[in-house]
């Protein structure tokens, strides 16, 4: 038994010197940053440009709910120049804890949403949504930041201020490569602002209450009909929720593609919105946005 325990922790020595030795550069190779989700690989791809490798956790079609990483992606992070993730919920903040409890000082953890004015209250029943923590019990942070253009540009500029620290020598050219990504940005937040301006007070479901920042940056009424993060909704509050959306003539359902929408199919059935499937997690984020709001501002949500 001594000698079998003499062989494990040798091994483990063994293993912890590798993997101590690779990862982080050794001088020569690009840095290498890892990201939580796809949306904000798309940023942080177009900011590196060709100086800095890029990798994302969650893969495409995945859950962040439901998502556990696996030990070696957690040895890749632990190993790599920089974490950003998004959101303080579910995996990133598992890792983002694992992290900053096993830090050695050569790791960046970044909380993109740093600068976002967040919300709070989204995901509970008080009905209504609050700043800056007040108002609902259970205001926990709406961890959707990314669902917004007007937040990606303060993801972006985060974003680079990392690659910066990162990789300090090519600072120049990753401010050059911002500045495109938040024309970019401020393109679409204009095309989505004239397209939804004579729609301003206007209400849509969803079945996941995804959307608040964007319903909040364009003046809009999200219905979220799923209830809580998590939580299955009650009889009585289900048929609260469709009697709201009924008498705010929503005419819209938002449904997240790679989700059971089974459920969001049989309550629509007494909605009778138009069903709209789009993926809130896919790197082109910015068509995702596009297509809601083009869906809400189109002929018969008038």
């Amino acid at each position: 038994m001594k000698k079998s325990n003499l062989i494990i922790c040798a091994l483990a020595v063994a293993v912890l010197s590798v993997l101590s030795s690779c990862g982080r550069r050794d001088g020569a190779g690009k840095p290498q940053v890892v990201v939580s989700i796809m949306p904000v690989y798309d940023v942080a791809c177009v900011i590196a440009g060709d100086s800095v490798d890029v990798v994302c956790l969650l893969p495409r079609g995945g859950n962040p709910e439901t998502y556990e990483p696996t030990m070696s992606q957690y040895v890749d992070v632990e190993h790599s120049d920089a974490f950003m993730y998004v959101s303080n919920t579910g995996f990133e903040a598992a890792i983002a804890d694992r992290l900053k409890e096993n830090a050695t000082g050569g790791l960046a953890i970044a909380d993109l949403s740093s600068g976002v004015d967040l919300l709070y209250g989204t995901h509970g029943d008080c009905g209504h949504e609050h700043h800056h923590h007040s108002g609902c019990s259970h205001g926990d942070v709406d961890p959707h930041v990314w669902s917004s253009a007007k937040n990606m540009r303060v993801i972006a500029r985060n974003v680079c201020d990392v690659l910066k620290k990162v990789d300090a020598p090519h600072a120049d050219y990753y401010d050059t490569n911002l500045a495109v990504v938040l024309s970019e940005i401020d393109s679409l937040d204009a095309e989505m602002s004239r397209v939804l301006a004579p729609h301003r007070g206007k209400a849509f479901v969803v079945w996941h209450p995804s959307l608040s920042y964007f319903a909040r940056d364009y003046g809009l009424e999200q219905i979220s009909v799923g209830g809580q993060e998590n939580k299955e909704a009650s009889v009585t509050q289900l048929r609260q929720k469709i009697d709201k959306a009924n008498g705010r003539g929503a005419t819209v359902m938002v449904v997240q593609l790679n989700y059971d929408d089974r459920q969001a199919q049989v309550v629509n059935q007494q909605i009778g919105a138009r069903v709209v499937n789009v993926d809130l997690l896919n790197a082109d984020w910015a068509q995702q946005l596009k297509t809601v709001a083009y869906a809400i501002a189109s002929e018969g949500n008038d």
